[in-house]
């Protein structure tokens, strides 16, 4: 193989994404043109065309040349605690400066305070016993009994409690406001960086870990990670595959204790969003490659704890699931043809994936044997939302869980700082051109 023959595979692997980001345009163009309601603006992700700039156009920038020119170097050299709190302070930074873009008001305020999202309907619980026992009761917008007047709005019914709860607290702690909980968002989302560094050392891969700690700090889709609870999602369900990853590089007591925490925070996963039982392909993904059998006992008790206490609180996560299948199904998504989405929505997330991600992609069997099981656990989880048909558009937000883990697969590239220029490149067109939702 010639030394131009990788470069060239990389720029048909890119621009074969692009060819599917085109077509995907241009047919939800032609949709909404013959007056089918897909309910994009600007396919196929949801956004407006608005060319615009804000107050945290100075600082994206200069986050991203930062990183693009000392990120893989201080990452390499840098000691390991000071570079996992540093990654997620720049993550941070990254994720709050694209949010800044649209403003504070519209970028960050108004992003979980919208009339859709879950701090509008915080005021309604007066008893989080009370809201979890009668939690379901309120998720079909047509009600069986006739005294049932309401009914949660769209991300709190489309959910399990668990996300919903989350903001109680939050706003319960003083940090209820759009603005507060916003900033809280970024923060814990911002940390999956740092969570997915953690789990390759754990797994024996720390010059990985370091090679690929760059590429999730400049991660395209921080675009909707700041603002949207799908971030805080990712960074769960990161830190709980975390945990377990580090069960398996332990030894007695610890080992137990630590699959228990991983087992908790997937089983809590669970309840802030039912696609979340797709991530259960990555903790299997860290056992299975280090054959570590013993720590899905722990994980199990820790999941089977988290399911216990909800459905004795009141809530069968069953029941839920099938009640948000109906009205899913006379929502938006009607509306929204399946022949169109199951491939329009690959070109949704490879926004948020970047062309680096894509790159990549085709180097999982040059990864180490745990590194390519991540991604392709995250590929599976992809493919298998992509095809439940559950998720018609608004993957760019919907499939952060997973996309944070294909992101492994940069690890593998030659000349990181021209990858990483690509990737800001994508994230700051995206945030400057467009006005998401998200």
């Amino acid at each position: 193989m010639t030394r131009t023959e990788p470069r060239r595979r990389d720029v048909a692997a890119v621009s074969a994404a692009v060819v599917l980001v085109l077509a995907a345009a241009v047919v939800g163009r032609r949709l909404l043109a013959a007056g089918v309601d897909i309910f994009l603006g600007w396919p196929p992700l949801l956004a407006e065309w608005l060319p615009h700039v804000g107050p945290g156009t100075p600082a994206a920038v200069v986050v991203a040349v930062g990183v693009v020119a000392w990120g893989p170097g201080i990452a390499r050299r840098c000691a390991w605690r000071p570079l996992l709190w540093g990654a997620w302070g720049v993550a941070t930074a990254w994720t709050l400066s694209l949010a800044l873009v649209d403003g504070w008001q519209r970028g960050v305020v108004e992003r979980l305070s919208s009339s859709q999202e879950y701090l509008h309907d915080v005021p309604r619980v007066t008893s989080v016993g009370a809201m979890l026992r009668g939690f379901a009761d309120h998720i079909l917008t047509t009600q069986v009994d006739p005294a049932q007047t309401w009914f949660w709005t769209t991300h709190v019914g489309g959910h399990p409690p668990g996300a919903f709860l989350l903001f109680v607290w939050l706003d319960r702690l003083g940090l209820g406001g759009g603005g507060a909980a916003g900033v809280v968002v970024i923060l814990a989302g911002s940390s999956a960086c740092a969570a997915v560094a953690v789990t390759l050392r754990a797994l024996g891969q720390e010059d990985l870990a370091r090679r690929v700690l760059p590429f999730s700090v400049l991660f395209p889709g921080a675009v909707w990670v700041g603002v949207s609870a799908d971030g805080l999602f990712a960074a769960w369900l990161a830190w709980g595959v975390a945990l377990v990853a580090v069960a398996t590089s332990l030894r007695g007591p610890g080992a137990d204790l630590a699959a228990l925490g991983g087992g908790l925070l997937l089983g809590y996963a669970l309840f802030l969003s039912y696609g979340l039982v797709l991530g259960g392909l990555l903790p299997l993904a860290v056992v299975v490659a280090t054959r570590r059998w013993r720590v899905i006992a722990g994980v199990l008790v820790g999941v089977l704890i988290l399911v216990a206490a909800f459905t004795a609180a009141g809530f069968w996560w069953v029941e839920g699931y099938e009640h948000v299948r109906v009205i899913y199904a006379a929502s938006i998504a009607a509306s929204r043809p399946y022949s169109y989405f199951v491939w329009a929505n690959l070109a949704a997330v490879a926004f948020a994936l970047g062309p680096a991600v894509v790159a990549a992609l085709r180097r999982i069997p040059t990864l180490p044997r745990p590194a390519a099981l991540l991604v392709l656990a995250a590929l599976g989880a992809i493919v298998v939302a992509d095809l439940s048909g559950m998720s018609k558009a608004e993957v760019e937000r919907i499939w952060l869980p997973f996309a944070v883990w294909a992101v492994v697969a940069c690890g593998a590239l030659p000349h990181p700082r021209r990858w990483l220029v690509a990737q800001a490149v994508l994230a700051l067109a995206v945030n400057h051109l467009l006005l998401t939702v998200w």
